[in-house]
């Protein structure tokens, strides 16, 4: 009797390890047990050797049902896939929507290979996350709607990497954007803010239809979507409410992705296999690092590089903001041991900050490149000009062994202004007009007007005086000014400013 108890103990033992090395189930209920049941099984331990009899490790069940339950989980998944599917927790939608999806997706399979191939590099990660948050699977699958998993995706709001934050709401989870990194590319940042923001909302809603809801439409929109329903009697279930046409779908389309990775035959649609293994790491990285350097130190293509690491908006990562790399796993290792051997020039590129207010071609010289080559590596458009305290790349003396300071690579923005074409034309002047009342009505200041026309700043004009002014985009042919003020025909010369 003994020997098959311990028997049965080393078999609910067992279970217990293969839940915790696939995740278990999503599920906070059983997160939150597994403390417990440790204890318990501790417990269960010392009667054994009490000689007390064996309890069920679980209270409701009976040791029959442990014992099967212990088997179910005993073989680890057989790939990635099958370990979303294990995690599955959030409810089935099933309507014409879906099906519509489904068939989109079915019809496209060179779309569904290239995605799942493409997230191939990240699903691992994500996956993990949402286990060790008890997150449903299901939504390590929505960057497949987000942004068919590329890091590098912009959406016309603004919107940037696999999981699509903009701007402010990236700020707001600490996903930082500066001018040599955007966080809201960054693989690990970015999924940290992601499954931040869908727990918030989950908390919000109590929903994980109407959490994804808010993620695609925003919280405030769906709450007052509620507030109506609710007023009017109505129901407010995801299905019930009144949304704009994305986001109606937008749960359709992962309810869809979601079918096609639990039945892909069903879909004639292959999955390429994913290892249930993880396939970067991070490298920390003590000095400032070309991307090509690194790349090639990791012995790694530079389209490769640049796929675990698509947060680096220059040819540069600065180690005080990007204290560490992301390597695919095999390359770490090649990484550190090329490193230490390497004599050469880390990095080719500093960061230099913009004293005044500069055309880029004049920034351009003061640094030593070429104007195509500077507005190249900054990103600098045509006719604008760089204002003052801007921190833009410069080439790096290869003597030079300071890096960037941890402000600036945290801090550094590029700030532009167009460059204003102001032409030169003439005013007539209103009864008691000054150079104070013009410079108000044009806005501009009262010490440019005085300039313009060679007069004090309190000077007056007489009633239809003709006033030189420099204005943006004038035209020369008669016009209106602002106030019914009337401008002369006159011939004009561009003269190009500064907007300040």
């Amino acid at each position: 009797m003994r020997m098959a108890a311990h028997w049965f103990l080393g078999l609910l033992c067992a279970a217990l390890v293969g839940c915790a090395s696939t995740g278990g189930p999503a599920n906070p209920a059983v997160a939150s047990g597994s403390a417990k049941t440790t204890s318990t099984l501790q417990g269960t331990g010392d009667a054994l050797n009490a000689g007390a009899p064996l309890q069920p490790i679980v209270p409701g069940y009976a040791a029959s049902d442990a014992a099967s339950r212990g088997v179910a989980l005993l073989a680890p998944p057989a790939d990635l896939w099958e370990r979303i599917r294990r995690g599955f927790a959030m409810p089935d939608l099933d309507n014409d929507l879906v099906h519509d999806r489904e068939k989109w997706y079915a019809t496209r399979p060179d779309y569904i290979q290239r995605m799942t191939e493409r997230s191939s590099k990240y699903l691992f990660h994500v996956v993990e996350e949402l286990e060790r948050r008890n997150m449903p699977s299901e939504l390590a699958l929505l960057p497949f709607i987000e942004s068919a998993f590329n890091p590098q995706a912009v959406s016309s709001a603004k919107a940037a990497g696999m999981w699509q934050f903009i701007p402010s709401t990236g700020k707001h989870f600490d996903l930082k954007q500066n001018v040599f990194r955007d966080d809201r590319r960054d693989v690990q940042a970015s999924t940290r803010a992601a499954l931040d923001y869908l727990q918030k909302l989950y908390g919000m809603f109590g929903d994980w239809q109407l959490a994804l809801a808010a993620y695609n439409w925003g919280e405030g929109s769906v709450a007052r979507a509620i507030a109506k329903n609710q007023r009017a009697g109505l129901g407010t279930s995801y299905s019930d409410l009144n949304m704009p046409a994305e986001t109606r779908m937008y749960v359709p389309k992962l309810q869809a992705v979601k079918n096609i990775v639990a039945r892909p035959e069903a879909f004639n649609a292959t999955l390429p296999e994913i290892e249930n293994h993880p396939y970067f790491q991070s490298v920390a990285i003590a000095r400032d690092i070309d991307v090509a350097v690194a790349a090639q130190l990791a012995e790694v293509r530079l389209d490769d590089f640049r796929a675990l690491n698509s947060s680096a908006n220059r040819p540069v990562i600065l180690a005080a903001g990007t204290p560490e790399i992301l390597l695919p796993w095999d390359n770490a290792a090649v990484f550190q041991r090329n490193l230490e051997s390497y004599s050469g020039q880390l990095a080719s590129w500093t960061a230099w900050v913009a004293p005044t207010t500069m055309k880029p071609a004049d920034a351009a010289k003061r640094v030593g490149l070429a104007e195509s080559e500077f507005r190249s590596v900054n990103g600098i458009p045509p006719r604008m000009l760089i204002k003052a305290g801007s921190t833009l790349l410069a080439p790096r003396a290869a003597s030079k062994q300071e890096d960037v300071s941890v402000h600036v690579a945290d801090n550094g923005q590029i700030s532009l202004a167009p460059e204003i074409t102001l032409r030169r034309t003439v005013v007539k002047a209103r009864k008691a007009d000054s150079v104070a009342s013009i410079a108000k009505r044009y806005r501009v200041s009262a010490s440019s007007v005085a300039e313009w026309n060679k007069v004090g700043a309190s000077a007056a004009f007489k009633n239809g005086q003709q006033v030189v002014m420099y204005l943006p985009g004038a035209r020369s042919v008669a016009s209106r000014g602002k106030g019914g003020t009337k401008i002369a025909r006159r011939s004009s010369r561009p003269v190009k400013v500064a907007r300040r």
